[in-house]
């Protein structure tokens, strides 16, 4: 069962000389603009969870209300209504000492602009959080250097911030953050100050530091493809509203508005979507207790010069082509399991799109798609490939395999012969 680690319910903030009134206005149907005379409305009914460990990510254009909103998570902006709860902690409701508590001990922020002490060493920037909670100086400066490896900065923890680059010093800031040991990390914006290169090799540490820490992170980004690369689930935001929550995949192939489209349709796909997204039904496939003409039946009746053997628990065994199961008609053998050959190329359900293009153009057959204990789950057609990234060939249009299929002709002059009793009914049905 997933367990929630933060919750918000009908958020509003309202700057302004009457936000209450704002909010009952807005509550009442009235817009943004509407409410302008009683205050600047920067979060309206904002409701959503978090899942433990997972990245959140919230996203929107400059003014949607992000910003404002991660800072209501960990209350440096109060809410004008509305409530956000860390596990049995309601923050809207906690005294000021019981919020520095949770501030201290379950909740740490990184910020864009890094945020560091520029006279500590960066050690003691990365140690400060285990100062305030009264770790001993040895100790806390001990953990400051494990983080500091941890993030890639080993060695460096004598140095001022002033003496790293940009990306080392949000580094800095992400270990700081590693080192409060909370339960939750939120980010604000904290690779936008970056250059691209830089920005993208933070955003793959960050995937990778989280695979082996496990960390509820709420991330704010204006990129959508930052978004798509980083979220398990993202939140669109426009105007104060969520507009949109869903996995990338969701927000990618089935935007919730006409907003959400225009705002994606310049998504590089090829990273955001996955083998399981456009896969198809397994074809051409026959059982490995099935014989050579029953294979050659469904290569005839797939238009293809091979055809996918699994074994009874669906674990793909290899292939036979056309020529090798004439061989063995001719033959009078009815075991394929002489001429099973090595799968050339198959990928994991949960391989990005972009990684595909190589073994689809390598592959004999549709690309085999298999799950993580080698079950044969779906195929991806280079048709279907091509279609899931945008604009391109047609159904009717030709894709050259590596090996040409025999002539129809010539194999139904094959399989007009008469099969052996052991193959009859031995399909495709006997693998589904």
């Amino acid at each position: 069962m997933t367990e929630i680690a933060l919750e918000a319910h009908h958020l509003y903030k309202v700057f302004g000389r009457n936000p209450r009134q704002a909010v009952e206005r807005l509550k009442a149907g009235e817009s943004r603009d509407d409410v302008r005379d009683s205050g600047t409305a920067a979060v309206i009914d904002a409701s959503f969870s978090v899942n433990r460990g997972e990245i959140f990510v919230i996203m929107g254009l400059s003014g949607s209300g992000k910003s404002t909103l991660i800072r209501m998570l960990n209350g440096l902006h109060d809410t004008t209504a509305g409530t956000i709860t860390i596990g049995s902690d309601e923050i809207t409701a906690a005294s000021p000492a019981r919020l520095r508590e949770i501030r201290r001990d379950r909740v740490s922020m990184v910020f864009q602009h890094f945020a560091l002490l520029p006279h500590r060493t960066v050690a003691a920037n990365v140690a400060y959080p285990l100062e305030l909670k009264g770790v001993g100086k040895d100790e806390r400066l001990t953990r400051a250097q494990e983080i500091l490896s941890l993030v890639g900065l080993d060695g460096w923890g004598e140095m001022l911030p002033s003496e790293l680059s940009g990306g080392m010093q949000q580094r800095v800031g992400i270990a700081r953050a590693l080192a409060a040991d909370t339960d939750i990390l939120l980010m604000d914006e904290a690779f936008s100050a970056l250059d691209p290169l830089i920005r993208r090799e933070m955003q793959e540490q960050l995937i990778e530091l989280q695979q082996k820490l496990q960390k509820t992170i709420v991330f704010i980004t204006h990129d959508l493809n930052e978004a798509m690369f980083l979220g398990d689930r993202i939140a669109v935001m426009r105007d104060g509203r969520i507009v949109q929550i869903g996995t990338p995949e969701d927000i990618l192939t089935d935007p919730a508005n006409d907003y959400v489209e225009q705002f994606v349709q310049d998504v590089d796909r090829a990273r955001v979507l996955t083998a399981a997204n456009v896969m198809e039904r397994p074809r051409p496939v026959v059982a490995e207790s099935a014989g050579p003409r029953t294979a050659l039946r469904e290569m005839r009746d797939n238009f293809t010069s091979a055809v996918y053997v699994v074994g009874r628990d669906r674990i793909l065994r290899g292939i036979v082509t056309d020529r090798d199961a004439v061989k063995l008609i001719r033959r009078g053998v009815n075991s394929l399991s002489s001429i099973l050959k090595p799968v050339p190329q198959s990928v994991d359900e949960s391989s990005v799109l972009m990684d595909l293009f190589v073994p689809a153009v390598e592959s004999v057959l549709p690309l085999a798609v298999t799950d993580a204990n080698g079950r044969l789950v779906g195929v991806i057609p280079r048709i279907t490939l091509l279609a899931a990234l945008g604009p391109g060939p047609t159904a009717t249009d030709e894709l050259t395999l590596p090996l040409q299929p025999l002539e129809t002709s010539e194999i139904n002059a094959i399989l007009d012969e008469t099969a052996p009793p052991s193959e009859a009914g031995r399909t495709e049905r006997e693998v589904r």
